[in-house]
């Protein structure tokens, strides 16, 4: 097509453009402008975009183009366009499988954005075409145009990334506006520099702007020649290094001097000597005939060297002797841990049949448990008992598979994964590996770590347990893996099924203060350079720090408060005001200052309409208030708390369960429509969810309605079903434990849930009075709804 045909053309869309100017679609650019007469490809993918494309597609195929200002903004909004564009015809539009549109664009006008007409489900705005001014003096312009052809001319020489051909289509264009929009084009600037050329109407301005930017790209241009040139000559004279000391070695071999073989020799005598696995073996000698063909100084020898060195650190044949006398390993992990039981029985059971016989496969053991119950310094105490090495993998935020099967070695910067660097520190094959944090891990597009570490922590598979960093299998059945977690429910099922659970719960408060005074006192005391004569902590103390300055599963809070004490007592002695520092219940206020909670925080009087439940957290049990409130309103159910939708659920089947029981509770005629009804769990900020509320909720609805008190000293945890039967639910243990510390004093458990109550302590049975329901109806006689002549 010639250019006057081309030109034609244009103004016969820019006269249709002029009659049918007014209101249109418009798409916003990121880092891109498109001029008049440009042709070019765009990807679209947001929705308004689309939205926009799909709708003009029905018509004329014409969209109105401008650039947003900002290219980091996602979503733009009306003010962030540039008020100056394009309108483009849209050539041709294809559809991409991942929902994105790849079209085909045509400028044709500029245009001048004048209003916002909608913003939804895409941008239309208002618009008028800028005419271009016709140039005052003829002779300027065409004086312009030869300088500014001239300097393209010689951007095009110095610019490697444009063909010469662009110069042809430069080269025979006569209109000046033209002339300005096809070098803008092909030139590499900012969207800001482009869109001043688009803004400028007069053919003289825009002519005086890419005029200035084209001096300033050839001077750029030229620096950048001169430091090109600069760094060729350096790269020379290395190279010309580089054959000199090739020619050095030739001579030095021929001399009998050459000694390039010696660090090869080396290698190969030292994997002859490590005794390495036949497979393993033959993988090294290769890679070492390998370095041996290879320049010293390449960068492939370096990643040889560094591989050998790997495959020779490993641990092929090196074994740490276990400790295998019962006696001396309990009285260890005694020694260390008070409680656990169950985890020091089980470590016990397997050290007993390791002695008898070595068929048995190490176990992969799971502690689960709230923060600060011990999980992680139970397994470094376990590793000294038994002596072998301890080596400790914290796994919580890890989202790379790379980090635990290791990279391939065709990758700049590959390195081995976790667990073989692990096994290079133990120094021996048989170490103990503690997995912290195991249900922290997660997965994204890098790969799932949770998936690689199915074959690490399964015994019938990690005897070959495959690195992509050393391509050659290794040994995992003889480490000890010993993982913590605070919940298993984000563990996944599989890699849950490899291993041998064993929960671990809050600590009663004889257990706290036991711990406190047997193993947390004495190390603070010896962290803190004290002896138990310069400070002495009364076990009333013990007992007040852990009912009110602690409120917890565990006793990391616990051992905060006592190193706490321990510096202020540190402070005493370096000044010298008392050599014996004594801190009971009348002092201890002065060393930890007011107390933060109160122990036995329930409201001991009867209330109308609230209960309270026992809930189970990731930091052990709590309890929990719950409130309902009946105002006159049009029968609507209020949720608040910060729900999940199962306990929503709970709440509508517990008030399903409270409108069957308005004639024995004597509820109001048609509450249901007469008042709307407000369920509140306080700590509103904490997510809550599970059936576990269910007769809780019932509960206080009936309280509420029925306009009856329920005790404070009564708490509950069941699931309701609309008959009003009583389910079991799970963490009875902990939430029995934190109604103990709660001061509850009766508290109401399905009868499904009794077997739960073995690994209740005695003590705690002791201080709760501890009632089995099947149905509603045995829960509400335990809670004593009374009615107002009772309460007289």
């Amino acid at each position: 097509m010639t250019e006057e045909k081309k030109q034609k053309m244009v103004a016969e869309d820019s006269k249709e453009l002029k009659a049918n100017s007014g209101n249109m679609p418009l798409l916003a650019l990121r880092g891109l402008i498109i001029f008049p007469n440009m042709i070019t490809s765009l990807l679209v993918g947001r929705d308004k975009s689309i939205a926009a494309l799909e709708e003009v597609m029905v018509e004329d195929k014409k969209i109105l183009l401008s650039a947003q200002k900002d290219e980091a903004i996602e979503e733009p909004t009306f003010d962030d366009i540039y008020n100056i564009g394009t309108i483009a015809q849209i050539k041709q539009l294809m559809r991409l499988p991942d929902g994105t549109i790849k079209i085909l664009v045509e400028g044709m006008q500029r245009v001048e954005i004048t209003s916002l007409l909608q913003e939804e489900p895409y941008f239309e705005v208002g618009f008028k075409v800028l005419e271009e001014e016709e140039p005052e003096d003829e002779t300027e312009i065409e004086a312009l145009m030869r300088s500014v052809v001239n300097n393209f001319e010689e951007y095009v020489k110095d610019n490697k990334k444009l063909p010469p051909e662009t110069m042809m289509t430069v080269t025979n264009i006569e209109d000046p506006g033209r002339l300005v929009d096809i070098i803008a084009s092909h030139m590499s600037l900012k969207t800001k520099q482009q869109q001043q050329i688009l803004e400028a109407i007069s053919s003289r301005e825009r002519l005086q702007r890419i005029y200035n930017i084209l001096d300033r790209e050839l001077e750029i241009l030229e620096v950048k020649n001169k430091i090109n040139d600069e760094v060729r000559q350096q790269v020379e004279k290395r190279q010309k290094e580089y054959y000199l000391k090739e020619q050095m070695k030739a001579i030095k071999k021929e001399l009998g001097e050459d000694g390039s073989n010696n660090e090869v020799e080396q290698y190969k005598e030292q994997i002859k000597e490590a005794n390495l696995p036949e497979e393993v073996e033959e993988k090294a000698v290769e890679e070492a005939e390998k370095l041996q063909k290879m320049p010293p100084n390449a960068n492939e020898a370096v990643v040889v060297r560094k591989y050998l060195d790997c495959i020779l650190d490993l641990p092929w044949n090196n074994y740490s002797e276990d400790k295998l006398v019962i006696d001396q390993v309990e009285e260890k992990l005694n020694q260390d841990h008070y409680g656990l039981e169950d985890v020091k029985e089980r470590i016990l059971e397997y050290l007993a049949v390791k002695k008898l016989s070595d068929k048995m496969k190490t176990p992969i053991l799971c502690l689960v448990g709230p923060p600060g119950v011990g999980k992680t310094s139970l397994g470094r105490s376990v590793a000294e008992a038994i002596g072998k090495e301890f080596v400790r993998l914290s796994l919580g935020g890890l989202r790379d598979e790379a980090e635990i099967r290791g990279h391939r070695r065709t990758y700049v910067g590959a390195r081995p994964g976790r667990i073989i660097n692990a096994m290079r520190d133990a120094g021996t094959k048989n170490p103990l590996f503690l997995l912290d944090e195991i249900d922290k891990v997660k997965g994204d597009f890098r790969g799932d770590p949770a998936a690689a570490l199915l074959e690490v922590l399964d015994p019938e598979q990690n005897n070959e347990f495959s690195d992509h960093y050393l391509e050659v299998p290794f040994d995992l059945s003889d480490v000890m893996f010993i993982t913590t977690a605070n919940s298993i429910d984000t563990i996944p099922r599989p890699l849950l099924d490899r291993m041998e659970v064993i929960k671990i719960s809050g600590y009663t408060e004889e257990e706290k203060v036991e711990i406190a005074k047997n193993h947390l006192l004495p190390k603070e005391l010896k962290n803190h350079g004290l002896n138990d004569e310069q400070l002495v902590v009364s076990d009333n103390a013990l007992q007040k720090v852990i009912r009110n300055y602690t409120r917890e599963a565990g006793v990391r809070n616990l051992e905060r408060k006592i190193a706490s004490v321990c510096r202020k007592a540190a402070k005493k002695v370096v000044e010298g005001k008392e050599r014996t520092t004594r801190v009971d219940l009348r002092n201890l206020k002065k060393y930890l200052g007011i107390p933060k909670y109160k122990y036995g925080k329930i409201e001991a009087k009867d209330r109308r309409g609230v209960v309270t439940g026992l809930a189970w957290t990731s930091a052990g049990g709590d309890i929990l208030n719950i409130e309902v409130s009946i105002v006159p309103g049009e029968g609507k159910l209020t949720l608040t708390g910060k729900l999940g939708d199962v306990m929503k659920e709970s709440a509508q089947t517990a008030l399903s369960y409270a409108r069957t029981q308005a004639d024995k509770f004597n509820f109001e005629d048609k509450f249901y429509k007469k008042y709307d009804i407000h369920v509140h769990v306080p700590q509103g900020a904490i997510p809550k969810d599970g059936p576990s509320a269910g007769i809780t909720l019932a509960t206080a609805l009936i309280s509420a309605l029925a306009d009856k008190p329920v005790s404070g000293k009564v708490a509950m945890t069941g699931e309701v079903t609309l008959r009003g039967k009583v389910l079991p639910v799970g963490g009875i243990k902990s939430k029995v434990l934190a109604a103990q510390r709660a001061g509850i004093e009766k508290v109401i458990l399905c009868h499904e849930n009794e077997k739960n109550l073995e690994d209740i302590p005695d003590n705690v049975k002791q201080d709760l009075e501890i009632v089995l329901v099947e149905d509603m109806e045995q829960v509400l006689q335990e809670v004593s709804l009374k009615d107002e002549q009772d309460e007289d």
